[in-house]
C-alpha cells in the first residue's frame, strides 16, 4: 500500500507531466517575424522552470492540505451561536458597507482631480461588464441554468438600438427600453425549446444560440449592414441637451446653457453616470425580485429541480422568466454599448465575450452581486496593468479559474444569503 507520501510525490509527478505536454506548445515554442519570414524560437528553460513549478506547486499543495485537515480536526468545536432572527450576520454587515462605500467611490470618480479621459473610460467598461454579469447571474447564479451564448442578447441590444435610430429615427432613451424588451423577448423565445435541456446539452444549445446570433448579424448585410457594421448611432442627451461642440438641428448645447467651457470630458463623465444608474438599477432590481415568489423559485430550480417540482413551482415558468430577466439586462448593456461606441459590427460579440462575462460570475460566486463587482474589477482592470502583462491575461484567467475551483468551488463570495428566514422561537 502507497505511503502519503508516495501518494503526493505521483500526483506531482502526474501534474508535471501534463504541465510538460502543454507548456512545449505554448511556451517552448515562439513564433519571431524577421525579413527571412516567421522563424519559430525553442524556449526550453521556461518550459523547465514551468514542470518544476508545477511539481513543487502541486507537492505543497498536497502537504498543505493534509496540515489544514489535519488543524482542523484538533481544533475544538465551538458551540453554535443562537442565531436571532432580523438580526444582520456579520457577512451582510461586511457586504453592505463594502457596497455603500463602492457605490461612494464610483459615483464621486469622475469628479475626483485625478481623473481624466482614461480613467473614466475604464470606469464605464468595467461598468459594462457588471451589468452584464449582473444579467447572467441571474440565469447561472440564481435560476442554475448555464448559458454560454450570453452574449447574444448584448448583440440584439446593440442592433435593437442602432437599427431603430437608422429607420425610424428614435433616440437613446426611447430605445433603452425597448432594447431591453426585445432582447427579453428572445431570452424567452430561446427557453421555450431548451425547457427540458440541463447540463452539457444546455450549455450547447446556449453556445449555438449564441453563434447563430452572430452569424445571422454578420450575413444579414442588407439590415445589419454585415461587416461593415451599422454607424452614425446618435449619442444620448441630458433633457434635449447635446455635449457636442455644435449640436445637431433642434438641440440645445450643455455647454452652451450652462455657460461651461466646452470639453470633450463632459460626455464621457455623462455617459459614465448613465451606466452607473444602469448598474445600481439593474442590482436593486435582482435584489427585489429574490426576496419575491419568483426568486424563491429561481434559487429552488438551481438546487433541485425535482423538488421544486415537488413542491408546486412550474419550473417552465421559472427558466422563461429567468432568461427574460437576464436577457433584459443584457439588450441595456447592448443598447449603452451602441451609444456609447456610435458604430457596431459583429466583430464585438464574439464567443470571447461569453466567455468573459460567464468567468465573471463564476469567480465572484454564482448569485453574489458583490462578487460580481470584485471580479469584474480583477478581469477588466487586468490587461490595463502593462502591455507584455496583459499578453498573458488569457493564462491570468485560467490559472484564476483553477485557484477558485480548488479552494473555494463555489466562488470567490460563495455564501448565500437566504431571502427567508424563520424566527427560531419555537426551536
Amino acid at each position: 500500500m502507497a505511503t502519503p507520501i508516495e501518494t503526493k510525490l505521483k500526483d506531482s509527478l502526474a501534474a508535471a507531466g501534463l504541465a510538460l505536454v502543454l507548456s512545449i506548445p505554448f511556451i517552448g515554442l515562439h513564433t519571431l517575424s524577421t525579413d527571412q519570414g516567421l522563424v519559430v524560437e525553442s524556449r526550453w528553460v521556461w518550459v523547465a522552470w514551468a514542470v518544476g513549478l508545477v511539481f513543487i506547486g502541486r507537492l505543497l499543495l498536497g502537504f498543505a492540505r493534509d496540515a489544514l485537515a489535519a488543524r482542523a480536526a484538533s481544533r475544538p468545536k465551538k458551540p453554535a451561536r443562537p442565531v436571532v432572527a432580523g438580526e444582520p450576520t456579520l457577512a451582510a454587515r461586511l457586504t453592505r458597507a463594502f457596497m455603500v462605500a463602492a457605490l461612494m467611490f464610483a459615483v464621486t470618480l469622475p469628479f475626483m482631480p485625478y481623473s481624466d479621459r482614461y480613467i473614466i473610460d475604464l470606469g464605464t467598461t468595467v461598468l459594462i461588464y457588471i451589468l452584464l454579469a449582473l444579467g447572467l447571474n441571474v440565469t447561472v447564479g440564481l435560476a442554475g441554468l448555464l448559458d454560454l451564448g450570453f452574449v447574444a442578447f448584448y448583440a440584439i441590444g446593440a442592433y435593437s438600438f442602432a437599427l431603430l435610430a437608422k429607420f425610424f429615427g428614435l433616440d437613446f432613451w426611447v430605445c433603452l427600453p425597448l432594447s431591453g424588451l426585445i432582447a427579453a423577448l428572445f431570452g424567452a423565445l430561446l427557453s421555450l425549446p431548451i425547457l427540458r435541456l440541463r447540463g452539457d446539452y444546455l450549455a450547447i444549445v446556449t453556445l449555438g444560440f449564441g453563434e447563430i446570433t452572430r452569424i445571422v448579424i454578420l450575413n444579414w448585410q442588407s439590415l445589419t449592414g454585415g461587416p461593415n457594421g451599422v454607424s452614425g448611432i446618435p449619442r444620448p442627451g441630458l433633457f434635449g441637451l447635446s455635449f457636442d461642440r455644435r449640436p445637431p438641428e433642434g438641440m440645445g448645447s450643455f455647454h452652451e446653457l450652462t455657460g461651461i467651457d466646452f470639453s470633450g470630458e463632459h460626455r464621457l463623465m455623462f455617459l459614465y453616470l448613465i451606466v452607473l444608474a444602469l448598474v445600481c438599477l439593474a442590482a436593486w432590481v435582482i435584489n427585489r425580485l429574490r426576496a419575491l415568489p419568483v426568486g424563491r423559485a429561481w434559487e429552488a430550480l438551481r438546487e433541485d429541480e425535482i423538488a421544486c417540482r415537488s413542491l408546486g413551482i412550474n419550473p417552465t415558468a421559472s427558466k422563461v422568466s429567468a432568461y427574460a430577466v437576464g436577457g433584459m439586462m443584457g439588450g441595456f448593456a447592448g443598447c449603452f454599448f451602441a451609444a456609447r461606441q456610435g458604430f457596431v459590427s459583429p466583430e464585438s460579440f464574439g464567443f470571447i465575450e461569453s466567455a468573459l462575462i460567464l468567468a465573471i460570475v463564476v469567480l465572484g460566486g454564482m448569485g453574489s452581486q458583490v462578487g460580481v463587482v470584485i471580479a469584474a474589477l480583477f478581469i477588466v482592470m487586468l490587461p490595463e496593468l502593462g502591455r507584455e502583462f496583459a499578453d498573458y491575461r488569457m493564462i491570468v484567467f485560467g490559472l484564476a479559474m483553477i485557484t477558485i475551483m480548488v479552494w473555494r468551488p463555489g466562488g470567490l463570495l460563495s455564501t448565500r444569503v437566504p431571502t427567508v428566514k424563520l424566527d427560531q422561537k419555537g426551536a
